[in-house]
């Protein structure tokens, strides 16, 4: 039972690690990007190949896995982040279908549709994280690692920044704002803070594969930030909580059979969803009415 709540839990940390990376650009700059999950997969797949071919330490291959995620989003942000609304949604989501391809085509780094497999124990200042448990609490460290981070930048300069371009685009142009370069740079530091998951989820899984980093993970994570609380810091934490719980709940319940708890899980998050919008859009966290 230990290793089983241990498991669940280290699956917590990283789905909130994504959701609110998630929030970061979504509740705070008011972008909304389908291609997340695309991120999440660069920094699984540079932790994979960074711990079969270089090394497997823990701290290097989160480094670089952040400034890989970090360099693409630039190079993908900046033509995109030149529209806006749902304009850049259908960018992003040409930028998460192009990211899949590439995924499962490149065999020479991502393995194709086989995947990554043997990837290696993370290894922290010399020690193999092998247990369960001693990766669970590293999880538990980088979820508070970026939350801080997060915390740190919503409340500096850039936040409010963003906060302005967020409420009025025009009007924080207006007063002097470099909307296209907040916004860029936002992209930048959600992405690069979302290959931290990834690299948490390669090694503990150690198997990498394209069917993990598609447009429904983009749409889970999503989900999380909605129904905790967009433009709070822990609001992802609670939709993470409950969507990654509310599966072990399912497949304890009697009536439902086992091989339904898919569907049935897929309409209570649809419900779930629909329910908040029209009775509390700032989602279980959030202030009604209000924004951070």
């Amino acid at each position: 039972m230990a290793a089983y709540l241990t498991n669940i839990g280290t699956l917590i940390c990283i789905n909130a690690i994504l959701a609110m990376t998630l929030n970061f650009i979504l509740g705070y700059a008011g972008i909304f990007s389908v291609a997340h999950a695309l991120f999440f997969g660069i920094g699984a797949y540079t932790t994979a190949n960074v711990a079969l071919h270089l090394t497997h330490s823990f701290p290097i291959a989160v480094v670089l896995s952040m400034a890989v995620a970090g360099l693409l989003s630039l190079t993908l942000a900046l033509p995109a982040l030149r529209v806006r609304g749902e304009y850049f949604v259908a960018a992003s989501l040409g930028l998460q279908v192009l990211g899949q391809t590439l995924f499962s085509e490149w065999k020479a780094v991502t393995g194709g549709m086989g995947g990554i497999t043997g990837i290696p124990a993370a290894s922290v200042f010399g020690l193999e994280v092998v247990d369960r448990l001693p990766f669970f609490l590293l999880s538990l460290v980088m979820l508070a690692a970026v939350a801080a981070a997060i915390a740190a930048i919503v409340r500096s300069s850039f936040g409010r920044s963003l906060k302005a371009i967020r409420d009025s685009e025009s009007a924080a142009s207006a007063f002097g704002k470099d909307v296209t370069a907040i916004k860029t740079m936002a992209v930048v530091v959600s992405s690069s803070l979302a290959a931290v998951g990834g690299t948490l989820y390669a090694f503990y899984i150690s198997f990498v594969n394209v069917e993990s980093f598609t447009f429904d993970t983009t749409v889970l994570v999503t989900a999380m930030v909605i129904i905790g609380g967009t433009g709070t810091l822990v609001g992802p934490l609670v939709g993470a909580v409950i969507l990654m719980v509310l599966p072990v709940a399912l497949s304890y319940t009697p009536f439902i059979p086992q091989t339904e708890i898919g569907s049935v899980q897929q309409i209570l998050y649809g419900c779930a969803m629909v329910l908040l919008m029209l009775y509390r859009p700032s989602g279980l966290v959030g202030a009604p009415g209000g924004r951070a």
